[in-house]
């Protein structure tokens, strides 16, 4: 059997734990960064904090948002969580109480599509439907300057290079642009390529390349230096792809679509290794995927409301 075939195995027939609880479709998910637990955010205006190796909430919903929300992600010694919501607001969380800190951070005049935490904890950014991404102080949750401008469309996704100081963003213009994460400003012209909206951007562990996915259908990887795509388009996915992220070693890509699938791919070659398997029963589209710290595990969220973990790890 070949490893390719091997790993569609494991995840067929290896679904690790299967978490319900949301009442309405799961647009988010993230490990912690030790891995012992995951959050998921919700069209139910709810965060949820499961323990990764049991399934089990760990504690009573975190409510505070009055509207969906549609990203979460933890800081990286675990202990805050941030969720933006459809109420236009970044909230930060206490992950040892499940208490709110402090005030909704508020500035964007619109929904707030993803939020994303610096490598070093300090800054957090947002990008939302107002066509901005807006910094924030990861301790105090205050507004860092001005208002990032650029994109003519909805900023749909956000992320800080592994070093910290660039970010990245995709939006429904049609192309990812990079941002200096210290003044804000542009760093050269946007990457073009993508026919549609741009649904999710995520770096390399190393920051030499950026993952998107897309309305359009399909995956690219992108050089952040030549800054064009490297790999791609990658096809496959009958429907937009929702979601891609690098494994935390560089070498896979993990991808879930509204066709209801998720697929791995290989990041050197752009070679289909797993998939696509339906992961959320085949009619639900899977709207969120992330690679567990080690990344022997990936979990999704999808429109059956179910958070699913996965054994991910070729045997």
């Amino acid at each position: 059997m070949s490893a390719a075939n091997h790993l569609l195995n494991v995840f067929r027939d290896r679904q690790v734990i299967a978490m319900e609880g949301h009442e309405s479709l799961v647009t988010s998910v993230a490990f912690s960064p030790g891995g012992s637990q995951v959050a998921s955010g919700s069209w139910d205006n709810t965060v949820r904090i499961w323990n990764a190796d049991t399934g089990k909430e760990i504690r009573e919903p975190l409510r505070g948002h009055t509207d969906w929300v549609r990203s979460v992600s933890f800081s990286p010694d675990g202990k805050r969580l941030a969720s933006a919501s459809h109420d236009r607001t970044v909230r930060l969380w206490d992950m040892e109480t499940g208490q709110r800190i402090g005030q909704p951070l508020e500035g964007h005049t619109d929904v707030v599509q993803n939020v994303a935490f610096s490598p070093d904890g300090n800054r957090i950014v947002s990008g939302s439907r107002d066509e901005t991404l807006r910094l924030w102080d990861g301790q105090t949750g205050q507004a860092i300057g001005e208002p990032l401008r650029g994109h003519s469309a909805y900023v749909n996704s956000v992320a800080f290079s592994p070093d910290g100081k660039h970010i990245a963003s995709g939006s429904s213009d049609h192309t990812i642009r990079l941002w200096d994460a210290e003044t804000g400003k542009p760093v050269g012209d946007p990457l073009r390529g993508h026919d549609h909206y741009v649904l999710s951007v995520a770096y390399s562990p190393d920051g030499a390349r950026i993952v998107s996915g897309s309305d359009d259908k399909t995956v690219r990887i992108w050089d952040t230096q030549a800054r064009q795509t490297v790999l791609g388009p990658l096809e496959g996915h009958e429907s937009m792809v929702y979601s891609v992220v690098f494994s935390p070693d560089g070498q896979y890509i993990v991808s879930g679509s509204d066709d209801g699938t998720i697929r791995i791919w290989d990041a050197q070659t752009g070679h289909t290794v797993a998939g696509p398997w339906q992961a959320h029963g085949g009619l639900y589209g899977v709207y969120s995927v992330a690679f567990s710290p080690d990344g022997k595990r990936i979990v999704s969220g999808g429109d059956d409301r179910m958070v699913k973990i996965w054994e991910a790890e070729i045997y």
